[in-house]
């Protein structure tokens, strides 16, 4: 068991700037009775001395490639590009992206081997397509981000089907993160992983990949840090070969992809990227009925021959 540490607000902004997640997590996930004009002393010395960290870091990358005005002039030239008319959006929904993408992996159709795996919920349409055009089984595999307490959109690591944890030592090293609030994290996320297995699984066991060619599919890739998880995880379990497969992805991110996956598959790589959802005409959330809806219908199909 970890002692709590002593917390005063006069000490808050030493203590955040040692270790930007601690007294944060500590207020929120470990219950300190402390006063309202304490907390918010916390929160704003916590997000001041966060966002001066993330400014500094942008600038830096800024400046890498050139002087500031060189990289004001190619600022103001992008931004003289971006005043031009969007191109259209490439998709009209999941399930299109889905159809076009089996398009291109028809060399693992008819295969006793193949099993194509979703990461839900909004992989699981354009899975369900792929699936259906490759007459291959479809299940799901769940991976949850660890998201850094208070910053939650930046991942630290993931947890995956399986029980697999897996860090991002860039960000825990970075921070200072300590172990207890990535047990504490982790372990609220894994609760959440299992449930969700249950909601869209049922009864039904894993499905054993071993020794056969597992495609993972989503709907597309920006970081790509859920899909590498979720590719750590697999390994794990000794499939035979994973192959990547996205309708869209930055062209950086589908490269990298390369270096983990034994293949990969992005139907397009538009440049500049902006976002996975700028590529679909309609990026509405899949729902937990939807995700349900469509593992079943794809286990019938597949019994049905």
């Amino acid at each position: 068991m970890h002692e709590k540490p002593p917390f005063s607000a006069s000490s808050a902004p030493e203590e955040i700037a040692a270790n930007p997640v601690y007294i944060h997590f500590a207020l929120e996930l470990r219950g300190y009775n402390v006063s309202d004009d304490d907390r918010r002393c916390v929160a704003c010395c916590h997000r001041a001395i966060s966002i001066a960290s993330l400014i500094a870091h942008a600038l830096d990358r800024f400046l890498a490639d050139g002087s500031l005005d060189e990289r004001c002039e190619e600022t103001r030239r992008g931004a003289r590009r971006e005043k031009e008319p969007m191109k259209p959006r490439c998709f009209r929904d999941r399930s299109e992206a889905g159809r076009l993408l089996a398009a291109k992996l028809r060399n693992y159709a008819d295969r006793s081997d193949v099993i194509v795996l979703a990461l839900p919920r909004g992989g699981v349409p354009v899975a369900y397509e792929v699936a259906s055009a490759l007459r291959a089984p479809l299940d799901v595999f769940l991976v949850r981000k660890l998201g850094v307490p208070g910053y939650e959109e930046l991942a630290m690591g993931a947890v995956a089907t399986g029980g697999v944890r897996v860090l991002n030592d860039e960000i825990v090293r970075g921070l200072r993160i300590p172990d207890y609030v990535i047990d504490a994290v982790a372990t609220w996320e894994q609760q959440e992983l299992v449930r969700r297995e249950r909601v869209y699984r049922g009864d039904r066991p894993q499905p054993n990949v071993q020794d056969r060619t597992v495609i993972l599919v989503d709907d597309g890739l920006a970081t790509g840090a859920t899909m590498l998880a979720a590719i750590k995880a697999l390994r794990q379990q000794h499939p035979a070969q994973i192959v990547v497969a996205v309708p869209t992805a930055s062209p950086q991110t589908c490269e990298e992809m390369r270096t983990e996956a034994d293949d990969v598959v992005c139907a397009i790589t538009p440049e500049p990227f902006y976002s996975v959802g700028l590529w679909y005409e309609d990026f509405s959330q899949t729902t937990d009925e939807e995700v349900r809806d469509l593992l079943a219908r794809s286990t019938s199909e597949v019994a049905a021959g």
